[in-house]
């Protein structure tokens, strides 16, 4: 389809995929750009933004929830639109509906997250409060029912489709293109980042599950008679970046804070919440990010990690963009899930692994104007990623290099770390301040007023296999045992680069000694990539 002159509605535009939609429907000059967001504010800013670009395009807005009512409506009459048989009397209810009718599109491009949106309301937490109910008594609070109900995804992601596709049947719509999602990042069942305690979460999971569903019922919806042309491409990779910065680190809201505390006896029981372990000082921690748009903003490490070679590595927005832009104008990319949904994925790409090189040399640049380093936040997850990363990062503070460390005894390791923690406390206070204990070589712990592991829980009784459970899934861990791990790591990697024959400048080898780099210097982001994939067994063999 010719895009000049039609009448365009991109859903989620000022998302990083939906920015640079925008951005390549304007070189090709159709008449109209609407563009939807949640929030009124971002699709005001975002007008504002492509305004000097638009030309005779115009620039139009709406907002609202698309999986939702048009207006505010009581929890259960929500919930039983979502439910209920769909009636033709009841479509104009439905934003989306009416959105699809008010502004009558020709092409709706879907950049919105719909997996997410839906999965992450969670019903397994609802199911598993429910059923608790109803192991203490037989009478359920109504409110406990009413949280399942509205949190049960296949019901509303039916209906979402059913919607959709009224919507556009009664609007005249032609094509329907959506951005969607593998869920995992192009990842398998061993993904390492689950924002949970399960590997791989259930959450995650679902919304892996839900992606498919939606598929699913595009195909379907492509194969109705007089339904629009529907197409979809799902990016199986990270999708990165919209900026790089320096300044203050903002997780949830809240600018993260760098913690005073001192080493104390762990005692009988341990709680995640003690407002007298360690006192936020006044000082935010900044330091160098890469804002990834909906996906929160990482350090030059949590990237690194994420974006290494066999981990979720990534694509950039502007490529999605392209080919979205050139199957819509009818050409053939091979990436359109609804006609090959097993070999359309879109991969991570070689326009991207330049440009991570260079991503990684300004925040580089950026972290050397500070005087902090850019380790992790624990916006990526989950916290043993940022627990690995923070104990690289101490091993590179303390020896600079592998060999350094693989020369090394257990004992020596850990007194070098100790003292390199009671001499430098700043190094302490950021990783306190990100949420991480400090489990020093004596056995006290170093910990702030809040931690991220155990998660949701207020208070435990300590005992040794919980403990190791804590310092697994996300405790510094400063002692000799974890300290020998780290050398037999090293080790590993020494070894397997030795077995690489020398005369060998073959592609065969992926991990070789330029890899690591000849002076064998730690690099957290690179190493702890390298323990996801061959220790955590998570690997991508798909790329």
């Amino acid at each position: 389809m010719d895009i000049q002159g039609k009448k365009v509605l991109v859903l989620g535009g000022p998302g990083l995929v939906g920015i640079a939609v925008c951005r390549e429907l304007l070189q090709r000059q159709p008449a109209e750009i609407q563009i939807h967001s949640l929030r009124r504010e971002e699709s005001e800013e975002a007008r504002r933004e492509f305004a000097p670009e638009a030309g005779d395009t115009r620039l139009t807005i709406s907002w609202g929830d698309i999986f939702g009512l048009q207006d505010e409506a009581p929890r259960r009459q929500r919930i039983k639109a979502q439910l209920t048989v769909l009636q033709d009397d009841k479509l104009n209810a439905f934003l989306l509906y009416r959105l699809l009718n008010d502004t009558r599109p020709e092409i709706v491009i879907d950049c919105v997250n719909t997996a997410t949106g839906i999965a992450y309301r969670d019903m397994f937490h609802a199911a598993e409060a429910l059923y608790k109910q109803l192991e203490a008594t037989d009478e359920v609070p109504p409110q406990t029912v009413e949280d399942l109900l509205e949190s049960l995804y296949i019901p509303r992601l039916i209906r979402h489709i059913q919607v959709l596709y009224r919507g556009m049947i009664d609007a005249g719509t032609r094509i329907y293109f959506k951005v969607g999602t593998s869920g995992t990042g192009g990842m398998g069942l061993n993904v390492p980042y689950t924002h949970s305690e399960e590997k791989p979460s259930r959450v995650l999971l679902s919304k892996s599950a839900v992606a498919g569903a939606h598929s699913m019922l595009l195909f379907l919806m492509a194969r109705t008679p007089g339904a629009p042309i529907t197409k979809e491409i799902k990016p199986a990779a990270a999708i990165a970046w919209k900026r790089i910065g320096h300044g203050p680190i903002v997780r949830r809201g809240e600018a993260l804070r760098l913690v005073d505390a001192k080493p104390k006896p762990i005692g009988e029981t341990f709680s995640t919440l003690d407002p007298d372990a360690g006192e936020l000082t006044d000082e935010v921690l900044k330091t160098a990010f890469i804002d990834t748009g909906e996906n929160g903003i990482f350090s030059l490490e949590e990237f690194a990690m994420l974006t290494t070679a066999a981990q979720m590595e990534f694509v950039t927005p502007e490529e999605i963009a392209r080919i979205l832009i050139f199957e819509i104008e009818g050409g053939n990319t091979g990436h359109d899930i609804i006609n090959a949904l097993d070999n359309a994925v879109l991969g991570p790409t070689y326009r991207a692994g330049l440009m991570r090189h260079w991503a990684l040399e300004r925040l580089i640049e950026l972290e050397s104007q500070g005087d902090t380093r850019s380790v992790a936040f624990e916006m990526l997850g989950p916290p043993r990623n940022t627990k690995l990363l923070y104990e690289t990062h101490l091993l590179r503070e303390a020896f600079g290099t592998m060999t350094a460390v693989r020369e090394s005894t257990p004992a020596e390791v850990a007194e070098t770390l100790d003292r390199l923690i009671r001499e430098r406390p700043r190094l302490a206070s950021e990783a306190l301040g990100v949420g991480l204990p400090i489990l020093l070589r004596s056995g006290e712990l170093l910990r702030g007023p809040s931690v991220i592991v155990p998660s949701n829980t207020c208070q435990a009784r300590v005992t040794p296999q919980r403990l190791q459970a804590w310092v697994h899934d996300g405790w510094i861990d400063l002692r000799e045992e974890n300290c020998a791990v780290w050398i037999a790591r090293f080790e590993k990697i020494h070894a397997s680069t030795l077995a690489i024959p020398e005369e060998d400048s073959s592609s065969r080898y992926m991990r070789n000694r330029r890899f690591w780099h000849e002076a064998k210097q730690i690099q957290p982001g690179k190493i702890v990539g390298w323990i996801l994939s061959v220790e955590e067994e998570g690997d991508r063999i798909k790329r």
